[in-house]
């Protein structure tokens, strides 16, 4: 973890997002769906966007069915968005798709969409958000990378491609965010047990980590958790999560 942390208001340290509005994207299950529970536990308005909600709210939660590789349909989601709840204090680019195939036999189409949910997505929602928390002068954007996104595995092309297109895309925004008040983090977990390890069967897959030594998600929760109630003064720019005596992902 590199410190120099996120939209926690005031000076002292503390855990509570009260009165803040937190966006995630790929909310509606494992680790998007982690850190949005954490978040509203935290005291926050949580807005969840993902493919398979329906639109609703209900007490301190929003739901928005949205494609975030859509530019259309995310501009006109985030105007909901705005016109209902105002611009979002935290948000959590998280939606992802991921699947192994060595990179012969990975298809230009398979390529293609893996980049348009691990990278483009991401770069969507934040240049969708950016004018807004720019104009406030604070704010706190946090990309969920992986381990993929600094360490390259055999038959991970097109999620290692994307995700290393990630970071960079996360470092080229902390260079262009100085100095206005907005915050980043990547948060780059190891593996997690969630269901994209369904069709995988990592416990018969020789240098995969068995599940049961997996990260939970709310592991990574925690860690986002931790970023975006930091005071003012703390730049939490980088965290990186593995298991206790991982092998191989």
């Amino acid at each position: 973890m590199t410190g120099k942390g996120t939209g926690g208001r005031g000076k002292g340290t503390s855990a509570s997002l009260d009165g803040q509005v937190a966006l995630v994207t790929g909310a509606s299950r494992g680790i998007g769906l982690a850190v949005a529970e954490a978040l509203h536990g935290a005291g926050a308005h949580v807005v969840r966007l993902a493919r398979s909600l329906t639109d609703g709210a209900t007490g301190r939660r929003s739901d928005f069915r949205c494609d975030v590789t859509d530019p259309a349909q995310l501009g006109r989601v985030l105007d909901r968005v705005f016109a209902e709840r105002g611009v979002p204090d935290v948000v959590v680019s998280n939606a992802g798709a991921f699947f192994l195939r060595p990179l012969a036999e990975t298809t230009p189409q398979q390529f293609a969409r893996a980049l348009a949910v691990n990278l483009t997505a991401p770069f969507l929602v934040i240049r969708a958000l950016l004018p807004r928390l720019t104009q406030r002068g604070r704010g706190h954007v946090v990309t969920m990378g992986s381990i993929a996104d600094h360490v390259a595995y055999p038959g991970n092309a097109a999620y290692t491609a994307g995700k290393y297109g990630l970071r960079g895309l996360h470092d080229v925004l902390r260079a262009e965010l100085a100095g206005t008040g907005i915050r980043a983090t990547l948060v780059s977990p190891g593996p997690v047990d969630t269901d994209m390890w369904d069709a995988v069967d990592p416990e018969s897959t020789p240098g995969l980590t068995p599940r049961r030594r997996m990260l939970h998600a709310e592991d990574v929760a925690a860690a986002v958790l931790y970023a975006v109630t930091q005071p003012a003064r703390v730049d939490v720019t980088e965290i990186r999560l593995m298991p206790v005596a991982a092998v191989g992902r």
